[in-house]
């Protein structure tokens, strides 16, 4: 795109959402959140399960989060949070296993908050991952070029401070595979679930 064009096309947008702002349809303003006590936070899943599900494989995983959240009020949802750790350890039924996590940081962004629950929805993107084993390797991510961008679809329920990754709202698909006896295929969606227990627990709400 000419470089006359694009600000042609910007100042064009800029004059439509002033105007908008003004008029009696204006946009509500943002969501915002509030979360406490925020800052540095671990997150830990007993049980949890990497899955293709046109093949129907399972890979069971513990695994360990740590990362951090912004603290206060009045915070946009977007970026909310950070994951700056993340470990597995996974067992059958592939043989010794290992899942690497890669494009750390992810983000965690929230999206939506039911008062009556107490639940938050959201997602966490940025997320690539990386299977290794004797007989299999394979790449876990939202496309199959070299960036991390696979996004999970999460919930966070303050009466329980639990983080769950839910199995379905998700981007990610198993790329690059290489032996693993047909447990896996190129292509298949991917399927990550797992409950965290976070510490310490939070309180976010929203408004």
């Amino acid at each position: 795109m000419r470089a006359g064009f694009a600000a042609a096309v910007l100042a064009g947008a800029a004059v439509l959402v002033a105007s908008l702002g003004t008029g009696p349809h204006a946009a509500a303003a943002a969501q915002t959140w509030t979360v406490s006590p925020g800052g540095a936070i671990t997150a830990t899943a007993d049980k949890g399960t990497l899955a293709d599900t046109t093949t129907g494989s399972t890979l069971n995983c513990s695994s360990n989060m740590s990362g951090k959240l912004k603290e206060g009020g009045g915070l946009p949802g977007t970026g909310i949070g950070s994951i700056t750790t993340a470990g597995f350890t996974c067992g059958t039924p592939l043989p010794w296993p290992h899942l690497t996590s890669l494009g750390l940081p992810w983000h965690l962004s929230l999206t939506s908050y039911n008062a009556g629950t107490g639940v938050s929805h959201g997602r966490i993107s940025h997320l690539q991952l990386a299977l290794s084993g004797p007989a299999c390797t394979a790449a876990i991510n939202g496309t199959s070029s070299a960036t991390s961008d696979g996004v999970v679809a999460v919930t966070y329920a303050n009466a329980t401070g639990k983080l769950k990754v839910l199995p379905t709202g998700g981007t990610l698909h198993w790329y690059h595979v290489h032996g693993c006896a047909g447990l896996v295929g190129n292509g298949d969606p991917a399927q990550l679930s797992a409950t965290y227990a976070a510490s310490p627990p939070q309180a976010i709400t929203s408004p």
